[in-house]
């Protein structure tokens, strides 16, 4: 299997970066003002850590950490793996049924949800690069949430791949603001962890709104912009925005959602200074792919290349032309599915991750996001994928965002529907996204439903629209063919 080259634990890493940068600032709460330089921030963890062993946490102990955005997320995580324990990011939004099924899942010993416990300041660092550093649970969209199992080398292989896909000999200093929640591995993984491990800077928003977004880019000085495409969609079109400074930000990320060529325009138009770097991770594999800045307006439908040391492959009928589910094998991947060896045995064979995405890649190794196996829509025999259906409708101009689901049908099994948010403002007929449908897609992806909403599209923690929610709430209305 692929290797990189990295620290022998998260805690080796962070450890080096104090020593090397101790007065650097590392995290901005923007909540409460706080400032953290690494070397207070590893003190602070340091007491975390044992404050929790006060409470009886033991070596491989999980914990759970089920606080919102800001600084004391960050002890929580830190100062759990200072007292060698496994930290477990859980959603603090969650119903006290999903949040009781997380911790039972995992087993934690102790929650961190209030005032982070205290102690004689303690540091367990057993130096295992193979051994368990965080448990992040899955979405659930497809089913119940399993707990990933993310090494240490898997955690700090994902943060050197960032680093490269950027393009970056080094990320020391660089400040970057994360405004998706760190529970998730989008945020933790792909954002703070860099930044932890290289001495960069994060400003961390409680969450996302667009005011307080676009505020923090100028008041922080922010050179790192990672989100999903709905997050700057919002951001273009804020009134703030036009006034913006924006010649310091040096790179925009963005992924977990299709970006057509109009938003890819409308992205480099906004940063003319920055570096477009769409990618493509998931829970189970934070970081897969990452597009290059030359291909960023040419090929914008892609998510990119493999990452450094990352095999991809495509698997099924039509794996000839380049089309099937996406395999991935590289040192980022998940050792397993807590608790669940069948699950795990399922989605992870002979080193291979079947991540359940369909995809197409072309001749240069680029990378284009079809459908979810569980989003395909089987309309009479014949396959449509949504992101394409999604793409053709993104190009009519009052089209906000959009959502394409199976609608029943008792003859062909499922139609194609398509839940549609129109830009503000703008109203318009069901019927027009037919007409411009049918410029670019074969009659039998047309969608043949509408929803028309006013309220945006249901999205998970992660930013992905929720399409079983979308399912859930729409009232069709049959278009025109």
């Amino acid at each position: 299997m692929p290797t990189l080259d990295v620290a022998t634990s998260l805690l080796a890493a962070a450890r080096a970066t104090v020593e090397r940068v101790p007065d650097a600032e590392s995290v901005v709460d923007l909540s409460t003002g706080e400032r953290w330089t690494y070397a207070d921030l590893w003190q602070a963890a340091s007491e975390v850590a044992g404050g929790l062993l006060v409470e009886g946490v033991e070596p491989g102990d999980r914990v759970g950490v089920a606080l919102p955005n800001g600084s004391a997320w960050a002890l929580a995580f830190l100062g759990t793996l200072m007292a060698g324990a496994v930290p477990v990011p859980i959603n603090p939004r969650l119903t006290s049924a999903e949040r009781a099924h997380i911790v039972g899942d995992s087993g934690a010993r102790v929650v961190l949800d209030e005032i982070l416990p205290t102690g004689e300041p303690t540091v367990i660092d057993a130096e295992d690069p193979e051994a368990l550093a965080a448990l992040f649970y899955t979405s659930g969209t497809t089913g119940t949430p399993k707990g990933a199992m993310l090494s240490h080398r898997a955690l700090l292989s994902a943060a050197a791949q960032v680093r490269l896909a950027y393009r970056l000999e080094s990320t020391e200093g660089l400040r970057a603001l994360v405004a998706a929640p760190l529970f998730h591995v989008l945020a933790c993984g792909m954002q703070w962890i860099p930044a932890l491990v290289s001495g960069g800077s994060i400003a961390i928003l409680p969450m996302f709104d667009v005011g307080s977004w676009v505020s923090a880019i100028r008041s922080e000085r922010i050179e790192v912009l990672n989100g999903v495409p709905a997050m700057f969609w919002h951001a273009l079109r804020h009134p703030d925005f036009d006034a913006l400074d924006v010649t310091g930000v040096r790179i925009v990320s963005y992924g977990a959602a299709p970006t057509p060529p109009a938003q890819a325009e409308a992205l480099r138009t906004a940063f003319p200074h920055a570096r477009l770097a769409p990618g493509y991770g998931l829970t189970e594999a934070p970081c897969v792919t990452g597009l290059q800045d030359d291909d960023a307006l040419t090929h914008s439908g892609s998510v990119g290349t493999a990452v450094a040391a990352t095999e991809l492959r495509v698997v099924g009928p039509d794996a000839d032309s380049g089309i099937g589910q996406l395999l991935v094998r590289g040192p980022q991947l998940m050792s397993g599915y807590w608790g669940r060896p069948q699950a795990s045995a399922e989605v992870l064979v002979d080193g291979w991750l079947h991540t359940g995405d369909i995809v197409r890649i072309d001749d240069g190794g680029r990378v284009f996001m079809l459908d979810r196996r569980t989003d395909l829509i089987n309309r009479g025999g014949e396959n449509v994928y949504s992101v394409e259906v999604e793409a053709a409708v993104a190009a009519y101009p009052a089209v906000g965002e959009s959502a394409v689901v199976a609608v029943p049908d008792d003859r062909l099994g499922s139609r194609v529907g398509v839940c549609v948010v129109p830009r503000p403002g703008v109203t318009f007929e069901g019927h027009e996204l037919v007409r411009v449908a049918r410029d670019s897609l074969a009659p039998f992806k047309v969608p043949e439903f509408v929803c028309m909403r006013s309220e945006p599209l249901p999205r998970n923690p992660a930013g992905k629209v929720d399409k079983e929610a979308v399912r859930a709430q729409s009232q069709w209305t049959p278009l025109p063919r």
